[in-house]
This record gives C-alpha cells, sequence and structure tokens, in this order.
C-alpha cells in the first residue's frame, strides 16, 4: 500500500509539474489567445476593416497586420531553428477579411511550434534586443504581452461600431 501511494506521489507530480513549465503555460495560453484574437477578427464586418476611432490610430486591418508582423519578427528572430531571413511577411500583406484571418492563423501556429520547439533550457539564456539583453522567456512574455496590448484596441474598436466583443477568454 505504501509504495502505491509513493508510486501516486511521484506520477502526479511528475505530471504537475510538467503543466505548469513557462513553456507549457505560454503555450496553453498563446492557444487561447489565438482563439480570442481570431474571433475578433472575424466579428469585425469587413467593410469595418478600414475602420480607426482617430486620423493618429492604426486601423482594424493594419492593428491585425502589425501583431503578425511582430508575432513573426518575435518568433522567427528567438525562436526559429532555420537561419533568418529578413520579415518576408511584410511583403504582399493581404487586404480581404479572410486572407488576414489565415495568414493570423498561420503565425500564431508558427510561433506555436517554434516555441514548442526550444528547448526550456534556453528560455533562460539571454539574447541581445533593442531595449537591452533580456532572456527568451522575457521574449515570450513580450510576445503575449504585445497580442494582448493590440486586442484591446481593437476590442475598443469593435464597441465604437457597435459590435459586442467575444467574451473574454483567459488561460
Amino acid at each position: 500500500m505504501i509504495r502505491l501511494v509513493t508510486l501516486f506521489f511521484l506520477i502526479s507530480g511528475s505530471v504537475i509539474s510538467q503543466q505548469t513549465t513557462p513553456k507549457a503555460a505560454f503555450l496553453e495560453k498563446w492557444n487561447n489567445s489565438k482563439e480570442y484574437l481570431l474571433e475578433m477578427a472575424a466579428q469585425m464586418p469587413e467593410d469595418k476593416y478600414k475602420f480607426k476611432p482617430t486620423e493618429r490610430q492604426m486601423s482594424f486591418k493594419d492593428q491585425l497586420l502589425h501583431i503578425h508582423k511582430n508575432m513573426h519578427w518575435l518568433g522567427t528572430t528567438y525562436f526559429s531553428k532555420e537561419p533568418i531571413d529578413k520579415d518576408k511577411s511584410a511583403e504582399n500583406l493581404p487586404e480581404t477579411k479572410k486572407e488576414i484571418i489565415k495568414l493570423l492563423k498561420t503565425t500564431f501556429d508558427k510561433v506555436y511550434t517554434q516555441v514548442q520547439n526550444t528547448n526550456k533550457d534556453e528560455f533562460s539564456s539571454e539574447v541581445d534586443f533593442f531595449a537591452g539583453r533580456k532572456t527568451k522567456l522575457q521574449i515570450l512574455n513580450l510576445l503575449q504581452d504585445h497580442v494582448t496590448h493590440h486586442r484591446g484596441q481593437l476590442i475598443v474598436y469593435l464597441n465604437l461600431n457597435v459590435i459586442e466583443p467575444p467574451r473574454y477568454v483567459g488561460w
């Protein structure tokens, strides 16, 4: 009986620790973040994709493309095993709502795979960043924070167009 209880704690402790790593937590949140943003992008009618609250702000479409470019840049620069090529994602950016949503999904999935393929020990390694040396874990936090920041702006855009934003998705 004692052996069975000990075995249970060893197995459950191992499973719990695997589920609470920064990498696992990020990947779970990243997928939820993707679904939340894609739902927002789908809710805005295509004829409102050029909407911007003021002249100095980006349009709804430009916000989405900006999110894409930042994800592509951070994911490719800091988590890709392939040689870094200049941001080809800035070339031939999509125009239609359907194409933009497809591009966002692809970019989210690519970052997911890049992070998933990163060895957990690499997250504590430091990299050169324009704001100084940062760990890859800090870059992960920046990836999510940047999406969240612009998604918050998109919620305002939806509300200003009398479109109820999707229900908040956390973890």
